[in-house]
């Protein structure tokens, strides 16, 4: 059989095993064992073990456990609410300041727990019903709020990155060094749109902020700081050449923990076991998928689908925009359906040798891939961030909610617009820090 054939019904037998409901991991592996066994034989079977475990014989594994205990230590304390408080009481006399508090406090959640979930709930339940009092117009209190929370997988330190690094082999240390000026960037323009939609749709004179003293804008930095120093500190070891990524998180997990419990008194047994548990659900929940994605990655390229479809783009006569446009689209669409990581594992192998060849970055493209992942994270049918926002205000239509959000979707267009045309927004920093690669 034709392998570019053989390629289209693979993927029509993965979209149908996956919508049937059984998990990403598992999907894949039913998926990879089974074209397998009709190809192959049954002893095919054999290799798979092989596969499965030795995907997952690699040391930089260990840094996404330890990033997500680090963001799960932070999620369960106040640190959200103590780090949107400290943005509110220092921006209050900024116009418009307490919008830009929420995305200011997002972006910086984002960074320390890497989840986005985690950060549209922790900054969610205190800056919706404050903006809501002061006149803020819903959609731009649900809606800031959602994307803001989507800055998670791009802001570092990043599980999705370290991921797509783990999947295509690239520097984890400059895919985070990547994703720092686009993610400031996304930052600006949540920013200028949530003002600009504010002053148009609010009533000024119910924006303004209650004023705060020195002293109360002072007390509450000893609350965030060390989080925010523990962030610096593990990217300074890392790009330092103090450390490998892996044991700068360990250490910056163990640091996390340790403030949880002396700051916010995170003793009890059982709160502790609730951070472990759920950090440990996660972890195994990304290795298992990491690990189904080897397999099915072998599937393809032992049936030739891999290396025939990477060698038919480059006999297609068209302009590279137009190819990255069609990436684009097919990520978008993606990820609309999948969560980021497993269409990062399922994506990269393939599309890898086709942006190379077409002559991209690819520490550029795994930037333009992680913001369409953030896109889908607002997006429906899926939009996780949508849901999680509608169950911490619930009196506020999911309607709503999509109609706020849907102009931050624009913005992310807008900055992948801006990646294609100033490659260096991403491969800059990188190089100026690592050199060139």
């Amino acid at each position: 059989m034709d392998p570019l054939v053989l390629g289209l019904i693979v993927a029509i037998a993965t979209i149908i095993v996956l919508f049937s409901g059984v998990s990403v991991a598992l999907g894949l592996l039913i998926v990879a064992g089974g074209f397998l066994i009709i190809f192959d034989g049954m002893r095919s079977l054999e290799l798979m073990p092989e596969i499965f475990f030795g995907k997952l014989d690699n040391f930089a594994l260990l840094s996404i456990p330890m990033f997500i205990i680090m963001g799960a230590s932070i999620a369960s304390t106040r640190a959200g609410a103590d780090l949107y408080e400290a943005l509110e009481r220092w921006l209050t006399r900024v116009p418009g300041g307490l919008v830009i508090s929420n995305l200011g406090a997002c972006a910086l959640f984002s960074a320390m727990s890497g989840s986005s979930p985690a950060t549209c709930a922790a900054i969610g339940k205190m800056g919706i019903p404050e903006m809501r009092k002061r006149g803020y117009p819903d959609s731009v209190a649900a809606g800031s709020i959602a994307a803001g929370g989507t800055l998670g997988i791009l802001i570092p330190p990043s599980v999705t990155m370290i991921v797509y690094g783990i999947a295509t082999e690239t520097s984890i240390g400059r895919l985070f060094l990547a994703g720092v000026i686009p993610g400031m960037l996304l930052v600006a323009l949540f920013m200028a749109w949530s003002l600009y939609q504010t002053w148009k749709a609010g009533d000024v004179r119910l924006l303004g902020a209650k004023p705060y003293t020195w002293a109360q804008k002072i007390e509450i930095l000893p609350r965030v700081l060390p989080f925010l120093a523990i962030i610096l500190g593990v990217l300074y070891a890392m790009y330092g050449g103090i450390a490998t990524p892996s044991e700068t998180a360990a250490v910056g997990a163990l640091l996390c923990l340790v403030i949880a419990m002396v700051i916010y008194k995170l003793w009890d047994p059982r709160a502790l076991w609730v951070v472990l548990r759920d950090s440990t659900r996660e972890s195994v929940m990304i290795l298992f998928i990491i690990a189904a994605a080897g397999v099915f990655s072998y599937m393809l390229s032992s049936l030739f689908i891999t290396q025939s479809i990477a060698e038919w783009i480059g006999t297609l006569d068209v302009n590279r925009w137009i190819l990255m446009g069609a990436i684009n689209v097919f990520l978008l669409i993606a990820g609309f359906f999948l969560p980021p990581v497993a269409v990062i594992l399922m994506a990269a192998p393939i599309l890898l040798p086709i942006i190379t060849t077409a002559g991209f970055d690819p520490i550029w493209f795994a930037v333009v891939l992680t913001i369409n992942m953030e896109i889908g994270l607002i997006s429906p049918p899926v939009g996780l961030n949508l849901y999680v926002i509608n169950g911490i205000a619930p009196d506020i239509k999911l309607k709503t909610i999509l109609v706020g959000s849907l102009p931050y979707v624009g913005c992310m267009i807008l900055a992948i617009i801006l990646l294609c045309l100033f490659p260096g927004l991403a491969t800059w920093l990188p190089n100026a820090v690592m050199g060139l690669g």
